[in-house]
C-alpha cells in the first residue's frame, strides 16, 4: 500500500488570498514550523518572481545547512521552458518544481483566447519537464489547473506524456472547487490507475468540499497503487474560498472511522506541532482563527450543554474523539497585563536587551547586539507587527540569512514612456 503525504501551500497558494499577504519573514517562519512538525514539502514560492529570489535563496541556504530537514521545499512556475530556465537562474539551488498548465476547454479557450489548444499545451509542458531534467530538478511534477472540469481522457494523456519525459508526479487542481468526494474519488482513481503515477490533490473550498474531496482524491490514488500527495493550507487559506486546510485534512486521515488505521500517513508528520504552527499562520496574516475551526478553534474542547459537560468530565472520550495534547494545546498562555516591552522600528538597546535577556539569550559584545537590534528594527519595518519570540530568535541564531530574506530591491529600469516622464522631471500635482 502506499503512502499518503502532504505538500503545504500556504506560502505559494495561501499568499494569494485576497486583501492578505506574508512578509518574507513570516513565510520563512512558517517553513521552519512546518519543517518542525515534519510536514513532507512546503511550496515556498515563485521562483521567477524578483521580489521573491532573496527569500527563496535565503531558505534553500537553511536547507544546506541543516536548518530545514525534514520539509522539502519546492517552487511553482508555469510549465514553460523559459520560466525554468529563470527560475534555475534565479535560484540556482533550486531542486523541487511544479510546472502548471491549464488544462479544461474552459481556460484554454477562455485564458489563451484560442491561440492554443490541448496539443499546445501537452507540448509546452513535455518541454518544460525536459528543461527541468537536464537542470537537474529532483522532484518534478506538473499541475493540471482546473482538473475538474477538463475532458479525463485528455488529463491521462497529460500525465502519461509528463511521465515518459521525466515528470513523478500528477497534481490535480480543482481550481474552482467544483468537485464532490465521489466525483474526486472517481477521477483520480482512474487517473492514477492509467498513468500509474503519483497524484497530488489540490482543491479548493469553494462548495465547502475542499477537505473531503482532499481525503477522498488520497484514497483514490491508494486504492490505485500509487503514493497520494495531499494539498494544504494551513487555517485553509487562499484565493477566494480558500484551500484545504491541514490540520483537517491530517485528522481526518488519522481519525476518522474510514481512514483510521486503514492508511498510512508520513511517518515523520509531529500532530503535536499543529497549534503552535496555527497560531503563528493566523498572527502573520491577521486573520484570527475561527472559533470552531476543527481542533484549533477556541470551542474545538468547549462544553456548555449539561448533559455534554457531564459526560465528558466523566470520561473524556464521551465528546472528543481526539486528546487536545495531540495538538500540542493545554499549555498554559501567559497574558502580560501589566509593563510590557516590545521590539519594533524605533526601539532602543535598553528595551531590546531587556526582551532578549526575557529569551535567555545573551550577546557576547556590544557590536553583536547592536547589530541584531538594528535588524529587529529592519524586521519590524518589515512586517508592520511587533516580533514574536520565534521572529527573534530566528534573528539572533541566522542575522545574515534574516538580513537576505528581508532585502527586497526594486527592479527598476524605466523604458518608453516612464522613461521619457521620468528624465523630464516633470512635477506631477495630482498625488492625492
Amino acid at each position: 500500500m502506499g503512502t499518503i503525504y502532504f505538500v503545504d501551500v500556504t506560502n505559494r497558494d495561501g499568499v494569494q488570498t485576497s486583501r492578505l499577504g506574508l512578509a518574507k519573514l513570516e513565510k520563512t517562519m512558517i517553513n521552519l514550523m512546518l519543517n518542525d512538525m515534519g510536514i513532507t514539502q512546503s511550496e515556498f514560492g515563485f521562483p521567477t518572481t524578483r521580489h521573491e529570489i532573496n527569500y527563496l535563496n535565503g531558505n534553500l541556504e537553511l536547507v544546506e545547512k541543516g536548518v530545514i530537514k525534514k520539509t522539502k521545499l519546492s517552487g511553482w512556475m508555469r510549465a514553460v521552458a523559459s520560466d525554468v530556465e529563470l527560475s534555475f537562474n534565479n535560484i540556482p539551488a533550486l531542486k523541487n518544481l511544479n510546472l502548471s498548465q491549464s488544462t479544461s476547454y474552459q481556460m484554454i479557450n477562455g485564458k489563451y483566447q484560442g491561440r492554443k489548444t490541448p496539443d499546445d499545451i501537452l507540448k509546452m509542458t513535455c518541454e518544460a519537464v525536459e528543461c527541468a531534467v537536464s537542470k537537474g530538478a529532483q522532484i518534478i511534477g506538473v499541475n493540471a489547473e482546473d482538473a475538474s472540469r477538463s475532458d479525463l481522457d485528455f488529463l491521462i494523456k497529460y500525465a502519461k506524456e509528463s511521465k515518459a519525459h521525466g515528470a513523478m508526479r500528477f497534481r490535480y487542481c480543482d481550481t474552482l472547487g467544483y468537485d464532490d468526494p465521489q466525483s474526486a474519488y472517481e477521477r483520480i482513481y482512474t487517473i492514477a490507475k492509467e498513468a500509474q503515477m503519483d497524484v497530488e490533490t489540490h482543491f479548493h473550498n469553494d462548495l465547502g468540499m475542499a477537505v473531503a474531496c482532499s481525503v477522498m482524491g488520497a484514497k483514490a490514488a491508494i486504492d490505485a497503487g500509487v503514493n497520494a500527495y495531499i494539498n494544504t493550507a494551513v487555517n485553509g487559506m487562499g484565493e477566494r474560498a480558500g484551500n484545504a486546510d491541514l490540520v483537517s485534512c491530517l485528522l481526518a486521515i488519522l481519525k476518522s472511522s474510514g481512514f483510521s488505521k486503514k492508511y498510512r500517513i508520513d511517518p515523520q508528520i509531529d500532530l503535536s506541532k499543529a497549534w503552535r504552527l496555527s497560531k503563528y499562520t493566523a498572527y502573520a496574516f491577521g486573520v484570527p482563527v475561527p472559533m470552531n475551526q476543527p481542533a484549533v478553534g477556541d470551542n474545538a474542547f468547549a462544553h456548555e450543554s449539561g448533559i455534554h459537560a457531564d459526560g465528558a468530565l466523566k470520561d473524556r472520550r464521551n465528546y472528543e474523539l481526539y486528546d487536545f495534547e495531540e495538538l500540542g494545546r493545554g499549555e498554559p498562555e501567559i497574558i502580560e497585563t501589566g509593563r510590557m516591552i516590545t521590539v519594533g522600528e524605533y526601539g532602543g538597546i535598553k528595551g531590546f536587551r531587556n526582551v532578549y535577556e526575557g529569551l535567555e539569550l545573551e550577546f557576547k559584545d556590544e557590536d553583536e547586539a547592536r547589530n541584531i537590534l538594528e535588524l529587529t528594527r529592519y524586521a519590524n519595518v518589515h512586517t508592520q507587527k511587533p516580533l514574536t519570540d520565534s521572529e527573534l530568535k530566528f534573528i539572533y541564531y541566522y542575522p545574515d540569512i534574516a538580513a537576505k530574506i528581508m532585502t527586497v530591491s526594486p527592479y527598476y529600469e524605466p523604458h518608453g514612456a516612464i522613461k521619457k516622464r521620468v528624465e523630464a522631471n516633470k512635477p506631477v500635482n495630482k498625488i492625492l
